[in-house]
């Protein structure tokens, strides 16, 4: 699917009135929502997610995100080892099939 205005290449043969090809975007937000996602991001462990992507019938893209806090060390520990046996459990599965 095709998505207006996130980027348009730069057209060799336009003139002075050419458009710039990668131009700052509006945030549809007010300043103390900005302020407020500026400041929890600043702190440590916390990002901006993008967790949804709407696109209109006329090609515009809106996205939904969301400030999200990173998983702690032992949580990372836990989720590697789940990885790990999932892996175990489909290795065996393949070796007797």
């Amino acid at each position: 699917m095709w998505v207006k205005n996130m980027y348009i290449a730069h057209y060799d043969q336009g003139s002075y009135n050419n458009h710039v090809e990668r131009r700052d975007r509006k945030l549809l937000l007010n300043r103390r929502e900005i302020h407020k996602i500026q400041q929890t991001v600043k702190s440590p462990g916390f990002s901006i997610v993008p967790v949804l992507l709407f696109i209109d019938e006329n090609g515009r893209a809106k996205l939904d995100i969301h400030v999200a806090r990173g998983k702690k060390e032992y949580d990372k520990r836990e989720t590697l080892k789940e990885k790990e046996d999932r892996r175990d459990i489909a290795r065996q599965f393949k070796k007797n099939y």
